[in-house]
């Protein structure tokens, strides 16, 4: 008896040409541009990401969608780039935790310079490294080992943060959205913002953007912040009341802001966030370490695959959670 061929689908990609490789019983649409509605009358599956082809989508469901559409794949953990008519009806997956190493990266290496400064410390004359060594024995660097950070969200972000800050040594509090008993791996977990706020040295924000986080940081619990706080976001920048923020930052109740994200994003040309000295602005950039393209790709083909048997999905995205 002959192999019996799987009924052919069409996967419109969004991630670039070639992006997706060849998979038997699977004809694939590479087009970046096209906004994936206009498509939707092609494709049995859309692969894509928060990028031009979703600029300008209608705040409405566009007639026609979801058309052929049964599952759509977002390569990316956020879904509020996303219109809310795009989860009524497919079912939809995102990249949970496909960035998660990289930015946890990326908030060590924002952490080791916010304490280090080694960037200031450099020396390029003899004289320099007088003045440098003088400077760094009357005014010491920084250490991680036995500060708190603080972390909102415990996602596969917060953990992939958790266990870097256990190896130099940091204690860790950690917020999420549900009760958690400890989890036995040396993370302790805070009732509420103002207790998080009050006990951390360091602060990073690594939660959804959701109606219940939005402005999540505000003048209410920055009150209770501790003194000198570092505060980190590479979540969303509306988790943060940036008005509130520079108040906080002006009257010393924060001692510094390493931001990544931003709302709106990016600031208008003459926004206080590119002149503050507590600031230290990046273009939402944490990701962007390592091949994260093609380990999305790899998890929307491990989903494929369990497409293809009628096997659930993976990474569903919960609208209740915002994720």
């Amino acid at each position: 008896m002959g192999s019996r061929e799987l009924p052919l689908l069409t996967v419109l990609n969004q991630l670039g040409d070639g992006a997706l490789p060849p998979v038997a019983g699977v004809r694939v649409i590479d087009d970046v541009h096209a906004p994936a509605w206009d498509r939707a009358s092609e494709a049995d599956i859309v692969l894509t990401a928060p990028r031009n082809a979703w600029r300008g989508a209608p705040a409405e469901r566009p007639p026609g969608w979801p058309g052929r559409v049964r599952w759509v794949h977002l390569a990316s953990a956020g879904i509020d780039y996303f219109p809310p008519w795009l989860f009524d009806g497919p079912k939809v997956t995102c990249a949970r935790g496909v960035a998660a190493d990289p930015i946890a990266d990326f908030v060590f290496g924002t952490l080791l310079d916010h304490v280090q400064h080694l960037g200031e410390r450099q020396v390029q004359h003899l004289l320099g490294w007088r003045r440098e060594f003088d400077r760094a024995v009357a005014r010491p660097m920084g250490l991680l080992k036995g500060r708190t950070l603080g972390l909102v969200g415990y996602g596969a972000i917060g953990q992939a943060v958790a266990r870097r800050a256990q190896a130099f040594g940091m204690q860790v509090l950690a917020l999420r959205r549900t009760p958690q008993p400890e989890t036995g791996d040396g993370v302790r977990f805070s009732p509420d913002i103002e207790h998080l706020l009050a006990r951390s040295d360091h602060l990073v924000l690594a939660a959804p953007i959701t109606p219940q986080t939005r402005h999540l940081i505000n003048a209410r619990s920055l009150a209770h912040a501790k003194p000198g706080l570092h505060l980190i976001n590479i979540a969303r920048g509306g988790l943060v009341d940036h008005d509130a923020l520079r108040d906080a930052l002006d009257l010393g109740l924060v001692g510094h802001a390493s931001l990544d994200v931003t709302e709106p994003e990016p600031p208008p040309l003459d926004h206080w966030l590119y002149r503050h000295p507590r600031v230290t602005l990046t273009p939402h950039i944490s990701w962007a370490a390592g091949d994260v393209q093609r380990a999305s790709v790899q998890k929307f083909q491990s989903n494929l695959g369990r497409f293809l048997t009628a096997q659930p999905l993976h990474d569903l995205v919960d609208l209740s959670r915002g994720y």
